[in-house]
């Protein structure tokens, strides 16, 4: 997308440092773990509020203790490096209203509630994780991806800005991150397979049409 500073971390270093040396981490750079872990840990339980209640049931106890653990490990982070770090606050369906009604009146079904969900806490997780990276992500970018996107998956908009659809193509990329930790913990997960397929397909769509 072009955003200012976003060759403020060298990731690939980072991902090193915290693997064999974490106590070596810089400042900026623990910094940017523990908003990134933090944020990862907060973003669940929101998201399962998104989904048909079947979902957060299932799902509410292991994401709590996600959540639980990425914390402890984001605190410890952050205190060898004496900085700060705080999680995002994560949009809730009793907080939004879409073209004027409650959030979820207008989407029946997984895919449609997961679509939605995906696109508002998405950004904001984005949001909150670029700032602690030191990426400037444009304020009226956000906030207009943020409109467009509720109207789009969950409203009566019809389609999407192009920088607006440029973004949330981005943003519907973790379908790549969902199989790589599927894979890393050898899970052959059907949860994590409906995952993938729902991001690439709509990261494919995004970019196509």
């Amino acid at each position: 997308m072009g955003f200012s500073g976003v060759d403020a971390l060298d990731d690939e270093r980072t991902v090193r440092r915290l693997r064999t040396s974490p106590d070596e981490l810089t400042p900026a750079e623990a910094r940017s773990v523990a908003a990134t872990l933090l944020a990862d840990g907060a973003f669940s339980e929101p998201y399962c509020e998104w989904l048909p209640t079947w979902y957060e049931l299932a799902l509410i106890a292991p994401v709590r203790y996600g959540d639980w653990r990425l914390r402890r490990v984001a605190g410890a982070v952050a205190e060898r490096a004496s900085v700060t770090a705080t999680a995002p606050r994560f949009s809730r369906p009793t907080d939004v209203r879409i073209d004027g009604a409650p959030a979820l009146s207008r989407v029946s079904g997984f895919r449609e509630r997961f679509l939605l969900a995906d696109s508002l806490l998405h950004l904001e997780w984005f949001d909150h994780v670029a700032a602690a990276d030191g990426i400037e992500v444009p304020d009226d970018l956000v906030a207009r991806t943020r409109e467009e996107s509720l109207s789009y998956y969950g409203g009566e908009r019809d389609r999407l800005s192009p920088d607006v659809r440029r973004f949330q193509r981005h943003l519907f990329a973790d379908d790549r991150w969902v199989r790589r930790v599927d894979e890393a913990y050898g899970l052959d997960s059907a949860l994590f397979g409906l995952w993938e397929r729902l991001l690439r397909d709509e990261r494919r769509r995004l970019g196509g049409d």
